[in-house]
């Protein structure tokens, strides 16, 4: 493996938790201010989700959406206002944040082929340290090395409301719905057999119910200036 000038001072950070903390928000952030590359699992999965539904395959067909996502070539590419997503040279950016794709999307990723083909992308792009990564399972499974893990969480009421306000008036949907949603996602996840939601051992639990995004932001990169001082 290439090693890179000044790779020692560059770390590898995890942020695990369930829909709808605000991992992707705050995995930006840190990265942002500590000058690493964010990597958006969750995008990764929706960008599959959203190409598989165009093709008419369901989660239901297990092979066909194993072939099907080892033909797709996913790209993100950082720019001015967070990153763009690119499937086989398509920009999606906007179109994996669609409410069909949300509410498909932690099915599509049950699939055993979807992760493993996805893990291998996500642990090639961090092997080069100085990478932020949200999901599910990034501190136990895709980067189980990672010098900080974070598991960040909140309740159930408090994941729906930011949610809620992050939603356009445009799309039709009430809190209480919103509510049923994520704990309904939260089961999903918790239960599947294949890399499910799950708190590492070694990981820092953040509950950021009673927190402001600029808060959890600020715990997180003191953490990671921590453990980097920790380590020279």
């Amino acid at each position: 493996m290439m090693h890179h000038e000044g790779d020692s001072d560059r770390m590898n950070i995890a942020i695990d938790g369930p829909a709808g903390a605000g991992k992707s928000t705050v995995a930006r952030k840190v990265a942002e201010q500590l000058g690493y590359v964010y990597i958006d699992t969750g995008a990764m999965f929706r960008a599959v989700t959203l190409c598989a539904g165009r093709a008419g395959i369901t989660s239901e067909q297990p092979i066909e959406l194993g072939k099907f996502v080892k033909s797709l070539k996913i790209e993100l590419e950082p720019g001015e206002n967070g990153q763009s997503v690119y499937v086989n040279g398509d920009n999606v950016t906007d179109s994996i944040r669609s409410r069909e794709v949300t509410l498909q999307v932690s099915h599509i990723a049950a699939n055993e082929t979807v992760r493993e083909v996805l893990k291998d992308l996500q642990r090639i792009l961090a092997s080069r340290k100085g990478v932020v990564m949200d999901g599910r399972d990034i501190g136990s499974h895709i980067l189980p090395d990672a010098e900080l893990k974070i598991f960040l969480t909140a309740t159930v009421q408090e994941r729906a409301l930011r949610r809620f306000r992050e939603i356009s008036s445009s799309q039709s949907i009430t809190l209480e719905q919103l509510e049923i949603e994520i704990a309904e996602r939260d089961s999903l996840d918790e239960q599947r057999d294949i890399s499910p939601l799950i708190c590492a051992a070694d990981a820092v639990v953040l509950d950021s119910t009673n927190m402001t995004i600029d808060e959890v932001i600020e715990a997180i990169v003191k953490l990671s200036r921590t453990k980097m001082a920790g380590a020279k």
